[in-house]
């Protein structure tokens, strides 16, 4: 639950918390405790599982996360533990994992690692979760630049922050597009690929409640065509500059909002002439405006593919606390 800054006098149980990235284990010749810190990448080696790790829980549009700061030690919790941090019933609860570290390059603020609550895998990319990122910077006086460059496992993201509290993220320039039939479910459904940082299917619907998230979005999720699996979208378009969203996440299931599969659902419209260049997008957690100068397929352009999708929406801290681990 929320807390006070800790007096580690009055409180003796907080004064024994470690630090994210750390492992407490007995030092068994000198019965005193030691921390043991592992480098990024490694597998963690914990004798003894339990540690105390402070959190922030965060929401974008519905998308919540569990926001971790590594700046000060490094990262090093478990699958298992990340697992048990997501899980809604034994734990706090995400969709997924965001951690804050150093930058390990010049010119960059801070390294952006991402991680599934459900089951704990690393992924590439985050929007919502990178618009909670630099609310949680700013709040813990990590950074006060309203614009602030991070660094994910496969590219460097822009982040700019906004007065009214939204927050705009750079997501980059889309890739591999391409429009398919995959055989899915004893169906032939016709659906738009690309790449924003990571993998997406998105298929257009007469009527989003009415589509078949549930069933169909595992199906492509984990589709043949797909090795690494893909986030499934599922949009219906309203007018020109709206659209309806529900989106599948890898390794998540479906969430009330998905910033990265927002943009790939207004990028794909662009591409098969559907919808102008700045489009709202109406996800279950809330709004997100999109906005690409990419032109359609259909006109043949070269010149827009390396054109740069910006996302805006909001950010909102929930409440912080610590958990055994």
């Amino acid at each position: 639950g929320a807390h006070e800054p800790v007096d580690r006098e009055r409180d003796p149980q907080a004064a024994r918390a470690v630090p994210v990235g750390a492992s407490k284990v007995q030092d068994a010749a000198t019965r005193r405790a030691v921390v043991v810190l592992t480098s990024l990448g490694q597998e963690p080696r914990i004798d003894n599982p339990q540690m105390r790790v402070r959190f922030t829980k965060m929401q974008g549009a519905g998308n919540d996360f569990v926001v971790l700061d590594a700046t000060r030690a490094p990262f090093a919790l478990s699958t298992a533990q990340l697992v048990k941090l997501g899980d809604r019933r034994f734990g706090v609860g995400a969709d997924q994992i965001l951690v804050v570290e150093p930058a390990r390059t010049a010119g960059i603020d801070f390294a952006y690692r991402i991680f599934n609550g459900a089951d704990g895998a690393e992924v590439e990319q985050c929007g919502n979760g990178a618009r909670c990122f630099v609310r949680f910077v700013h709040e813990r006086k990590l950074s006060a630049k309203q614009t602030i460059r991070v660094e994910t496992v496969n590219g460097v993201l822009e982040l700019q922050s906004h007065d009214d509290g939204r927050v705009t993220v750079d997501m980059g320039s889309p890739s591999d597009f391409a429009v398919l039939t995959l055989e899915v479910g004893g169906r032939r459904i016709e659906m738009a690929t690309l790449r924003l940082g990571n993998p997406h299917a998105v298929q257009f619907v007469a009527d989003v409640d009415a589509a078949p998230v549930a069933t169909l979005g595992p199906l492509i999720e984990r589709h043949a065509h797909f090795p690494d699996g893909v986030n499934a979208g599922f949009a219906q378009v309203v007018s020109r500059s709206r659209i309806r969203l529900r989106v599948h996440e890898r390794g998540a299931g479906e969430t009330l909002a998905c910033g990265s599969g927002a943009c790939a659902a207004v990028v794909a419209g662009i591409r098969l002439g559907l919808l102008d260049e700045r489009v709202d997008v109406e996800a279950r957690g809330g709004v997100l405006t999109i906005e690409w100068p990419g032109l359609p397929a259909r006109l043949g352009d070269t010149s827009h593919h390396d054109a740069h999708v910006r996302m805006t929406g909001p950010a909102t801290t929930v409440f912080e606390g610590e958990i055994e681990l």
